[in-house]
């Protein structure tokens, strides 16, 4: 739900053509390789995150199945980064989420 979200968010900000990553003065092909490049780099986020998680199970399924060369240690450091990449990921969320309702709320 979260990862539609923020895909959808970084759609509508690039389909909306307010990516500035291309200078005040670049063509509109500039500016949809520019909202791609925004989607690629949203979703390459995500897949980080949810490597994360995926890895953070992983140990801890392990450590509670007792597997050889399970370790405690490193379960909890894989549970504590897959919370701070999620907790980063709501946050940017919101941020892009806030920034998209100002941006409609402008008067032109």
């Amino acid at each position: 739900m979260l990862s539609t979200a923020l895909t959808d968010a970084a759609h509508a900000v690039a389909g909306a053509g307010l990516a500035p990553l291309t200078g005040p003065g670049a063509g509109p092909e500039a500016q949809a390789a520019a909202g791609a490049n925004f989607v690629d780099l949203i979703n390459g986020a995500l897949n980080n995150v949810s490597a994360d998680q995926k890895d953070a199970a992983v140990q801890e399924a392990g450590v509670a199945a007792a597997a050889p060369g399970a370790n405690l240690g490193r379960a909890l450091v894989a549970s504590d980064r897959a919370e701070v990449a999620w907790n980063a990921t709501v946050a940017v969320r919101n941020e892009v989420v806030t920034a998209y309702q100002s941006i409609m709320n402008m008067q032109f």
